[in-house]
């Protein structure tokens, strides 16, 4: 072997030793994943805490409008039923309250 031979061969040599280096500089530590893990669950958590937070608010406006709905209706209903009466005439008799209403429409004696 001639001394081209041993430069070419120390020359890969070193390559090599300093790609190996350089490979393991780069490369991620386990607590740096870990750190990236918990910060991608975090805001895949926040998504749908966000989510969450838009639909309750959605339910909110709807029960709320449903409220106004059926005060609307309960006034009306009883504002037609004293009409009848000052007719001198006796509304029809009311079906009976169906078992899952039956909890909130307690209070209401039409």
């Amino acid at each position: 072997m001639n001394a081209d031979s041993w430069i070419q061969i120390g020359a890969s040599s070193v390559a090599t030793i300093a790609a190996a280096f350089a490979g393991r500089a780069a490369r991620r530590t386990r607590r740096q994943e870990d750190r990236d893990d918990f910060t991608a669950i975090k805001d895949a958590l926040n998504g749908r805490i966000d989510c969450l937070e838009a639909d309750m608010d959605k339910q909110r406006r709807l029960v709320g409008d449903q409220t106004e709905a059926l005060t609307y209706v309960v006034a009306r209903v009883r504002s037609l039923v004293s009409y009848i009466r000052k007719a001198g005439l006796e509304p029809p008799a009311a079906p009976p309250i169906p078992e899952r209403a039956r909890d909130y429409l307690h209070h209401i004696d039409i």
